[in-house]
């Protein structure tokens, strides 16, 4: 019998690392993609001799990349370079303090001693914790998919022995004692699309999976990954079809049984997976008399993730004194927050997310220059905020910042330069609301509270990436891959 077909809609992580599962396992898959290249969110822009990630520039899984050549028989080693970066992050504050840590945990130790000798203790005390939370939260329930509130019951003795009911800042605040290094604990869920002061603790988990596994960054950048599980899929049989938005999923039966392009185009499938906002998946795709459970009324009154301001830029000078990951936060932390994802109102001050990766990988930048991308948390579309008139203003605010405080010449020395708004992410990404990682991280959007992995409205439709459970982030999406490749063998066996 010929294999089952496969459509994947979008090539982001989650659709890549669906699309290689499913061809490993012999299904005939096809992946299209609505943009001129392959990666979603990873995305590259290349301009003027510099190469810039979009998305995702942290890899804290590297083994989960790994699990994807080494199922097809394949070596990572043979299709992209992946490097240890310490120190993981360098936080800067608003006191001129700074606070760096890596991999030596001692190392660690020693700076938090030094920082706020108090709170050593404290830490070592959060790190057990930390362990806890990972070995249920990550190692058990990251690949397990939760279909039925059944499956919700059974780990919810678990999940209140480990008091997930919490914030991550509560969860941190019950070990640390200064508020400085409270943030510095406290900030990963803003990596995944989430408030510290509203995500639900299990998320403390990503400090321990640092610990476990180190902060990893890819030789050529991000886009590296991409072309190797492109080139990947590509040698096991796969098709791509690139610029080829999807219109609408085809059903028959009460079952996927393919898709509309949007040239009009059918391709008939035994099954679909989408990596597509899952939101706009469900609004734009499949007609509303077909989505007892998922109506636009639902979709519409779950909570959304922030949104992003996203500056590109490259120097023709280098700054050696910036590390690879640095993190400025601020005077204010809870009140910059709520403005952000509750009030949903432009702050007059702002926190960054500065990348360099030319600090670990000069080629992603001609001889002599630097390459950089700077990362600010702003609300998403249901703000109201009019970003063809604010883009400007907001833009130049944050450069003369970095100009004056810790890029000194910046301005002068721009070599190239672009922006991507909250507007962008709602058209370019197809994004509803313009949110960066799809639905917020709390406890009530969590685990069966979040889109299945499975639809319950249409059979053998899927779902793949930050929309689903797990969550955003790298290894949220592999994991959900995972799911999706688990599911379609047992509900559709070759």
């Amino acid at each position: 019998m010929p294999a089952r077909k496969i459509i994947v809609i979008g090539s982001g992580f989650g659709g890549l690392g669906s699309a290689v599962r499913l061809q490993t396992k012999g299904y005939q898959v096809e992946l299209v993609e609505a943009r001129d290249k392959l990666g979603g969110r990873a995305y590259v822009y290349e301009q003027d001799g510099f190469k810039f990630d979009a998305g995702p520039t942290v890899i804290t899984a590297p083994f989960m990349i790994d699990d994807l050549f080494t199922g097809a028989g394949r070596k990572t080693a043979d299709y992209v370079r992946i490097v240890p970066v310490d120190p993981f992050y360098r936080i800067e504050f608003h006191d001129g303090r700074s606070f760096s840590y890596g991999g030596d945990e001692r190392e660690t130790e020693r700076r938090v001693a030094e920082f706020s000798p108090q709170d050593v203790e404290g830490y070592r005390a959060m790190i057990r914790a930390t362990k806890a939370i990972f070995a249920k939260g990550f190692t058990e329930l990251s690949d397990r998919p939760f279909l039925k509130f059944g499956d919700m019951m059974k780990v919810a003795p678990d999940l209140i022995r480990l008091q997930s009911y919490k914030t991550v800042y509560q969860f941190v605040s019950g070990y640390i004692k200064d508020d400085l290094l409270r943030r510095v604990f406290s900030f990963h869920p803003l990596l995944v699309g989430g408030n510290p002061f509203q995500t639900t603790s299990i998320y403390a988990l990503i400090h321990h999976l640092e610990r476990e596994w180190g902060v990893h960054y890819a030789m050529g950048g991000t886009g590296a990954v991409v072309n190797g599980l492109g080139r990947l899929f590509h040698e096991l049989g796969g098709e791509v079809r690139l610029n080829a938005p999807v219109k609408r999923i085809l059903t028959a039966d009460g079952a996927a049984s393919g898709v509309v392009l949007e040239s009009g185009e059918q391709i008939l499938a035994d099954a679909v997976v989408s990596n597509a906002d899952i939101a706009n998946t469900y609004r734009l795709m499949l007609p509303p008399g077909e989505r007892r459970r998922n109506s636009n009324r639902h979709l519409e009154k779950m909570r959304y993730s922030m949104s992003l301001f996203v500056i590109y830029f490259g120097t023709r000078k280098q700054y050696p004194n910036l590390a690879h990951h640095t993190i400025i936060l601020c005077e204010r932390y809870r009140g910059l927050l709520d403005e952000i994802f509750n009030t949903k109102t432009l702050p007059e001050d702002f926190s960054v997310y500065l990348h360099r990766p030319s600090a670990t990988d000069p080629t992603m930048a001609p001889p002599g220059n630097d390459c950089f991308y700077v990362l600010i948390p702003v609300p998403n579309q249901q703000s109201g905020i009019d970003w063809k008139t604010q883009a400007k203003p907001f833009r130049d605010r944050v450069m003369k910042f970095l100009d004056e405080q810790y890029m000194p010449g910046l301005l002068e020395n721009l070599a190239t330069e672009r922006c991507f708004t909250p507007l962008d992410f709602e058209t370019t990404l197809r994004s509803y609301a313009g949110a960066a990682f799809s639905f917020e991280p709390i406890f009530r959007q969590s685990a069966w509270f979040r889109p299945h992995n499975e639809s319950e409205d249409i059979r053998h439709l899927y779902f793949a990436g930050a929309g689903t459970h797990p969550g955003a982030g790298v290894p949220g999406v592999l994991s959900s891959a995972k799911i999706v490749e688990k599911l379609i063998c047992e509900r559709l066996p070759n």
